[in-house]
Order: structure tokens, then C-alpha cells, then sequence
């Protein structure tokens, strides 16, 4: 059976494992260490690493994981990223025959120029894009290509997991709740993460549903949304595009 197993790195990322009772796939490893404890602990050979943009806390572990084992790398094909073995764009399909799994891989710049995500098994691997109730900074993409990407996102099955690159979540919730004070939702949504925070557990993986009920970037033409946007921008705001650069120009300075 597979499963997927969040390892902790730095000071909140997530460092996904997909793995069965003997082979395993890194997800984003930014961090050889701790993959290799894991590996290690769990008697578990590396079959293959996934990555889905350029930052070093995503990639920064992959040649030491890579080392002397002869495996594929996978990632972004217009991104720099020395070690990748296959570059991948929207379109493409990878298979991992020793866990049993394919991915398709979708395009969704706005974080950065290249970003990618893999799709499968009703799981999602989103980076930085799609946060559990957020989204990434746009470092190196535009507001109309950020809400694109995350429209793309949003489109997928409401029971897809959600397996993005950070525990972010109370602090995105805390901002969501400024843009929706009323939406019981987000207090539900609040109470329910915290509980797992208090136990030491993750937030993470989320769902497409969840995220489209809770989510401001995904909400951009909900009419509580565009209100709240067009106060923040101090004149009216109809347009999604506008609407997402308005609360992520709020957030960024939240």
C-alpha cells in the first residue's frame, strides 16, 4: 500500500515521501539529512525524486540524495536545476513502476517562472503555489499568471489531497479571516488546525474542497472576497485577476 509521509525540514517545510514497504520517492527534498534518516529508519530504498521549482529548500538536497544511486530526477523544464535528469513541462507523464504510480504534470508559474506540479492517485504536489488557505509569493510571476495557475488547481476533483511545501496554515487562516470575518468556514477550518498544531501534528495534506470553501485566492469572485479586496485597494474591484493581486499585495504586508 502507499502511503505519503511528511519529513520536516528547516524551520517549516515539508519534505513529502511517497513511499510502499520498500521503495520511496522525494518530494521537494531541500534537505538530504533528514530523507535519509527516514530511509534509513524505515528499511526503505529511493527510488526517484520529484521537484517542482528552483528554490534551494526544495531542491538544496537532491545531489547529495542522488550521490552514487542511479536514479531519475524530475522537475521543471523551464527552470535551472542542475541535477534534474528529466525535465518536465504540462503534457508530460512520468511513471515510478517500483511504487506503481504516474504523474501528470501541470504548468503553474506565478511563485516562480517555471513551478510545476505533479498530479495522481488523487494526490496533488504543488510547491509553493497552493498553499493550505493561501498561495506563494509571486517572486518571479504575475498576478494574471498566479490566479491562472491557481484557477488550474482549484478545477481539480474537490477530494484531490493537497500536499504543498510549508506549515503556513494558522498564519493563512489568520489572514483569511481578515478578508471573510464572517465565514463560519474559516472558524471552523481555524478551530480544527489549531487542534492538530496543540498535538504536534501537521495541517497538511489538505483537499481542492476544502481550499475552495476556505481559501481567498481561490475566491477571487466570491462576493465577500472582491469586497474586502476593493476596500484594500480603495476603489471598487470586479475583475479575478485584480482581485487576487489586491489581497495578495494585503498579505504579503499582513
Amino acid at each position: 500500500m502507499l502511503r505519503v509521509s511528511p519529513v520536516s525540514a528547516f524551520r517549516d517545510n515539508y519534505i513529502w515521501l511517497i513511499h510502499n514497504a520498500k521503495h520511496a520517492v522525494a518530494v521537494d527534498p531541500g534537505d538530504a539529512a533528514p530523507v535519509e534518516a527516514f530511509l534509513q529508519q524505515n528499511d526503505l530504498a529511493l527510488v526517484a525524486v520529484l521537484a517542482t521549482h528552483h528554490h534551494a529548500d526544495h531542491v538544496g538536497g537532491v545531489r547529495e540524495l542522488v550521490g552514487s544511486r542511479d536514479i531519475p530526477v524530475y522537475g521543471p523544464r523551464h527552470e535551472t536545476i542542475p541535477t534534474l535528469t528529466r525535465r518536465l513541462a504540462e503534457g508530460d507523464r512520468i511513471e515510478i513502476p517500483e511504487v506503481g504510480l504516474g504523474f501528470a504534470v501541470l504548468d503553474i508559474p506565478g511563485h516562480t517562472a517555471g513551478h510545476i506540479a505533479y498530479v495522481g492517485h488523487g494526490w496533488l504536489f504543488c510547491g509553493d503555489t497552493l498553499f493550505a488557505c493561501g498561495c506563494g509569493r509571486l517572486f518571479e510571476g504575475t498576478p494574471g499568471q498566479m490566479s491562472a495557475s491557481l484557477d488550474k488547481l482549484a478545477a481539480l476533483p474537490d477530494d484531490t489531497l493537497v500536499y504543498c511545501g510549508h506549515e503556513y496554515t494558522l498564519a493563512n487562516i489568520r489572514f483569511a479571516r481578515s478578508v471573510e470575518p464572517d465565514s463560519a468556514a474559516l472558524a471552523e477550518r481555524e478551530q480544527a488546525e489549531a487542534a492538530k498544531r496543540e498535538r504536534g501534528l501537521p495541517t497538511l495534506p489538505s483537499n481542492i474542497g476544502i481550499e475552495r470553501r476556505t481559501n481567498p485566492f481561490l475566491r477571487t469572485r466570491a462576493a465577500p472576497v472582491a469586497a474586502a479586496a476593493s476596500r484594500q485597494a480603495g476603489r471598487p474591484l470586479t475583475d479575478p485577476v485584480e482581485i487576487f493581486a489586491a489581497i495578495r499585495e494585503w498579505k504579503n504586508h499582513f
